[in-house]
């Protein structure tokens, strides 16, 4: 069986989620902070046998207070966020298990993830070795320099809306981050792209939103509520099911 580590990505600035008290991957989501519902999914999986979540070193002290024990039983490793994305991403493959087959990195602020897309972008990744979820662009696009009038129409046919868990076999992923230089892609498949690397498309789904602001919390709710509920054999903490803190 193939292993897999798993990173978090969880050290951005959520500037426009706009809330005082909490950045995304950690606010509240039907009693349950936002990072734990992707984390529990991926730990529920025998081939996952890592998680590491990347955070701001700004967040780091009160991240440990708040959720201590659920680190500690969940077994989750902690990586230091940096500058960019791409930064922080590389930080967390320093502490990726050198015996992982494959790694996946998924946005924490992405909580609608359900356990068949999992398994079909893990199954893609071991097969062609780079794996992401997508969905087509239905909406007619638009191409507007200030926000305040249309410039042009965008073709949207052929075009994708990408998603998370990117998965990669960790030589791959880890030789593409090795040799990027000063470049910042906004994902892993787009560095993949620029090495020359075909990556694989699998079905997403609409529900696997990435929450960025107030607004998604309440489409969040809703996705949440009309996807099928996951069954665990056992908890994967001891406080599964608790709000934790407020």
């Amino acid at each position: 069986m193939a292993a897999f580590s798993v990173i978090l990505a969880a050290a951005g600035k959520s500037s426009r989620f706009r809330d005082p008290n909490y950045k995304k991957p950690f606010a509240q989501l039907k009693r349950k902070a936002i990072w734990l519902y992707s984390a529990e999914l991926f730990l529920k999986r025998s081939d996952v046998k890592q998680v590491v979540m990347v955070i701001s070193p700004n967040d780091k002290e009160d991240f440990v207070s708040r959720f201590g024990p659920n680190l500690a039983v969940m077994g989750i490793d902690i990586a230091i966020g940096g500058e960019q994305r791409a930064d922080s991403i590389q930080n967390g493959l320093k502490k990726v298990d050198q015996q992982s087959d494959f790694v996946a990195i998924h946005d924490a602020a992405r909580p609608c993830i359900h356990a068949d897309l999992i398994e079909g972008v893990f199954q893609a990744a071991i097969k062609h070795q780079a794996a992401i979820p997508a969905i087509p662009v239905n909406s007619t696009l638009k191409r507007s320099a200030d926000g305040k009038q249309i410039d042009q129409t965008v073709e949207r046919n052929d075009l994708y809306l990408a998603q998370t868990p990117q998965v990669f076999a960790r030589d791959l992923i880890m030789d593409l981050y090795s040799n990027r230089g000063n470049f910042q892609p906004t994902d892993e498949a787009q560095l993949a792209e620029k090495a020359g690397h075909k990556v694989a498309i699998v079905p997403g789904s609409p529900l696997n939103i990435k929450i960025t602001t107030k607004a998604d919390i309440r489409l969040a709710n809703a996705c949440l509520d009309s996807m099928p509920t996951t069954k665990f054999d056992a908890p994967i903490h001891p406080f599964a099911d608790d709000g934790l803190w407020r």
